[in-house]
């Protein structure tokens, strides 16, 4: 019988990890959208106004804040693995807890649990992911890795819609229980995969001559705050398509409203798509930046066309979908350049306050943007849209240009 090839076992190995990875993360996104897509059934059980059910959202997103900066912490020293199963675990028991709640305050404490669930993905992930993937599958390893994202996010609504309106809100809660503890138990079952060889000691001063020696010294790195502030934009941005640019389109065009609805899905759909491409395009590391900045700036050109050119409407879901291909085939490299510019020894630490940016863009710049539509101001909508993405391609070439490579201590 033939042997594999060399590079059979190492596709194997990767594979089976980054699916892993890839349904946690799915779960992840999807634990985002557990109580959205119910606010109107939500707001007639518990007699309360769109306002304190968005309220559930804000806790939800500061509690994953703060707990995606710690949990970076966490994952330097336990590793990855337990850090995850905890996360899910926790996601799965507020699930539970929202299908029993019984008043608007268990929502909220609920809101509190799912928020430290949802924090603690993207330290384990890209830990895992940059530790046990090899060099030449990583592009292909983060457009997994998006793409699961999305789907979690186009799930939620998917799933939990349809069973309440032929159950309760109740049972599709219960039912959103039962797929993450699925979830749990797959990656408990394979949980050999999910394991991280500890780092050998690092040497204790970096390049230039920098003392590296306490476990904050990771924040003296100026790409760090740089991807930070990426990762805030890059959020605020996508906000702004999720929440406002297909309603500020249709008021603008003259879109139907149904066309109108469709344009986050053709989004959501065309962005998957750029980040299997993406995945390609960045096998080469060195042109990540460029990358970057060729799909955010195709995206600010799509953006200020649908705010200041007059089009048909049928072209605005059209527009939607190329800005969400070619933001979609920025993806892989984003994660490329972020990757770079973090200590091995720090992953956790660094994802851990990068990706924290992600919540807090999420939480301000929605409040910014949500007055100009209070104003009528749609055609400005794609304006501060299309700003936010060229602050993006500022950015990114920023990292690169104050990027240093620093090797800090293992954790004791």
């Amino acid at each position: 019988m033939q042997s594999a090839s060399p590079s059979a076992a190492p596709w194997r190995r990767d594979a089976k990890l980054v699916a892993l990875v890839g349904g946690a993360h799915s779960i992840s996104h999807f634990s985002q959208l557990l109580l959205a897509p119910l606010f109107p059934w939500l707001k007639d059980a518990f007699g309360v106004g769109f306002a304190e059910l968005g309220f559930l959202l804000t806790i939800f997103f500061v509690v994953s804040c703060v707990i995606q900066t710690l949990s970076g912490f966490w994952v330097d020293r336990f590793g990855p693995r337990p850090v995850l199963i905890a996360g899910l675990a926790l996601i799965g028991v507020a699930a539970v807890g929202y299908a029993a709640s019984t008043s608007y305050a268990m929502l909220a404490a609920f809101s509190v649990v799912a928020g430290i669930g949802n924090g603690v993905f993207h330290p384990v992930d890209y830990s895992l992911i940059n530790r046990k993937v090899a060099k030449e599958h990583l592009g292909h390893a983060y457009s997994v890795h998006g793409i699961t994202g999305s789907l979690g996010w186009a799930l939620a609504p998917a799933v939990l819609v349809p069973i309440t309106v032929a159950f309760s809100w109740r049972v599709a809660l219960a039912s959103a229980a039962v797929l993450v503890f699925a979830v749990l138990a797959v990656l408990v079952a394979f949980r050999r995969h999910l394991e991280l060889e500890p780092l050998p000691p690092a040497p204790k001063v970096a390049e230039g001559g920098l003392a590296v020696e306490g476990r904050l010294d990771f924040l003296r790195i100026p790409a760090v705050w740089m991807c930070f502030g990426f990762f805030f934009f890059y959020a605020g941005a996508l906000s702004v398509i999720q929440s406002f640019a297909p309603a500020a389109a249709g008021r603008l065009h003259a879109v139907p409203a149904e066309l109108a609805a469709m344009c986050l899905t053709v989004y959501m759909v065309c962005s998957a798509g750029g980040m299997v491409a993406g995945g390609f395009m960045a096998s080469n590391h060195e042109r990540s930046e460029r990358i970057v900045g060729f799909g955010f700036g195709v995206a600010a050109i799509v953006a200020l066309a649908l705010g200041y050119v007059a089009m048909p409407s049928i072209m605005v879901p059209v527009l939607f979908g190329v800005m969400g291909f070619v933001t979609g085939t920025a993806g892989p490299s984003r994660d490329i350049i972020v990757k770079r510019a973090a200590p091995d020894n720090a992953t956790g630490r660094v994802y851990g306050v990068v990706y924290s940016g992600l919540d807090i863009g999420q939480a301000v710049i929605p409040l910014l943007i949500g007055h100009l539509m209070d104003l009528q101001q749609y055609a400005s909508v794609f304006l501060a849209l299309a700003v936010l993405q060229g602050v993006l391609i500022v950015n990114a070439f920023s990292v690169r240009r104050v990027r240093r490579t620093v090797a800090l201590p293992a954790p004791a």
